[in-house]
C-alpha cells in the first residue's frame, strides 16, 4: 500500500504543538522504536552533529579572540544567514535587514574578547546583538514592524551552528528541508511581537529555553509560560487540517 506524502507545513505545527504539550505525544515505546527508514538513528546522529559543531564554534571564538582574523571570518559565514533572517524577520526590510545584520558582525568583532562559553551556542550571542540593535533602532525610529515571508521562509536547513545540520532532527525538519515554511509563518506573524519571537527562537532558529531567555531578556520560567501563551495561540490561528 502507498502511503500519502506527508505535509511539511502540518509536520512542524504538529511538532510545535507536541514539544508544548497541547498534542498527544508518542508512547515512550513507539518513541524509541526506530523506523524503517532510520529515524531515530538520524536524529542521535544529528543531536551529536550539532554538538560538535557547538564546540567548533566556539574554538573558532577562542581562536578570534587570540587574533585569527580568519577564525573571525569563518564564524561570520557560519551564521550571517541566520542573523540575517532573523533580522529580516523583525524589520521587514531587506535593505535594512543587511545594514543591521553588517552592523552586528562589526560590533561582534570589537566585543569579540567579551564573549565566553556559557553553555549555549555562540549563534545565540549575535542574535542577541542583532536584537539589541533592532530595539535601538525601533526606539530611535519608531519603525514599523513587519512580517516578510519568502526569504525566511527558504529551506535553510541550518538554524543556529549552521553546519547543515537542524536542531530539531526528524521526519519533520526533514520534510521542511523540501518545502516552503510560508503557510505556517502567515499564522505566526499573527501572534503577538513576543509570542512571535518566542515561536522564532525557539522553533525556527532552534534555539533552547535558555538560550531565548538570554536574547529576551528573560528568566526561563517566563519563556517557557510565553512559549505556552504563544503555543495555544498559534493552534487556534492553525486551520484545522495543520494542527
Amino acid at each position: 500500500m502507498t502511503l500519502p506524502a506527508p505535509n511539511p507545513v502540518s509536520m512542524l505545527a504538529g511538532h510545535i504543538l507536541r514539544r508544548s504539550g497541547l498534542s498527544p505525544a508518542p508512547s515512550p515505546r513507539q518513541a524509541k522504536a526506530p523506523s524503517q527508514d532510520g529515524t531515530t538513528e538520524d536524529s542521535t546522529a544529528a543531536t551529536a552533529a550539532a554538538e560538535a559543531a557547538k564546540a567548533e564554534a566556539w574554538e573558532l571564538v577562542s581562536a578570534a579572540q587570540g587574533g585569527d582574523t580568519s577564525a573571525f571570518g569563518r564564524l561570520y559565514d557560519r551564521y550571517v544567514d541566520v542573523v540575517y533572517r532573523y533580522v529580516l524577520f523583525r524589520l521587514g526590510d531587506r535593505d535594512l535587514a543587511e545594514d543591521v545584520t553588517s552592523e552586528t558582525f562589526l560590533r561582534a568583532l570589537r566585543r569579540i574578547t567579551s564573549v565566553s562559553y556559557q553553555g549555549r551556542d555562540v549563534g545565540a550571542w549575535f542574535v542577541t546583538i542583532a536584537r539589541n540593535i533592532i530595539l535601538d533602532h525601533v526606539k530611535s525610529s519608531r519603525f514599523r514592524l513587519e512580517v516578510v515571508t519568502d526569504e525566511v521562509a527558504e529551506p535553510s536547513g541550518a538554524p543556529i551552528g549552521n553546519v547543515g545540520v537542524q536542531a530539531v532532527a526528524g521526519p519533520e525538519q526533514q520534510a521542511i528541508s523540501r518545502a516552503t515554511r510560508a503557510e505556517l509563518l502567515r499564522c505566526v506573524a499573527e501572534l503577538g511581537e513576543d509570542q512571535r519571537e518566542c515561536i522564532v527562537l525557539r522553533f525556527m532558529q532552534g534555539l533552547s529555553v535558555a538560550e531565548t531567555a538570554a536574547i529576551m531578556r528573560r528568566n526561563e520560567g517566563a519563556i517557557k509560560a510565553l512559549q505556552h501563551r504563544a503555543v495555544r495561540r498559534l493552534a487556534q490561528l492553525l486551520p484545522t487540517g495543520l494542527r
